[in-house]
């Protein structure tokens, strides 16, 4: 089956963007298939330890933001490159990808996450 990768991509971000601002029930019933691999090992694997970590981190950091730098699809997957501003100021670079199952549904999630550093050796940004 071919995926429509540009769907898949606008998807991807708006399944982050939602979760990541408060309504992770929201994003999981949009854009999640029948099953939901958690890659994360801070995360609980399935849809509801999902919910409950993006929960708890709404509750806990309401003032965090996200910026969507880079978007990659190929195949079945989606790679989104963020920058993350969190409360006091502390700032992340995330690389996150996704698994689409053949309905266009997130089932597979991988991440990894790095704290932007105050001095770089070469002067480039993180994103």
């Amino acid at each position: 089956m071919e995926h429509d990768l540009k769907l898949n991509k606008e998807n991807a971000i708006a399944f982050y963007r939602t979760a990541y601002l408060g309504e992770p029930a929201k994003a999981v019933d949009k854009y999640v298939g029948s099953e939901y691999i958690q890659h994360n090992p801070a995360v609980g694997d399935g849809k509801q330890a999902f919910i409950d970590y993006f929960d708890e981190m709404a509750r806990d950091y309401p003032d965090k933001e996200i910026e969507f730098v880079r978007v990659i699809a190929e195949g079945d997957l989606v790679a989104l490159h963020t920058h993350q501003t969190w409360p006091g100021n502390e700032e992340y670079v995330t690389m996150d990808f996704f698994r689409f199952d053949n309905n266009g549904k997130i089932v597979e999630h991988w991440d990894s996450i790095q704290e932007v550093p105050s001095e770089s050796k070469n002067g480039n940004p993180m994103y």
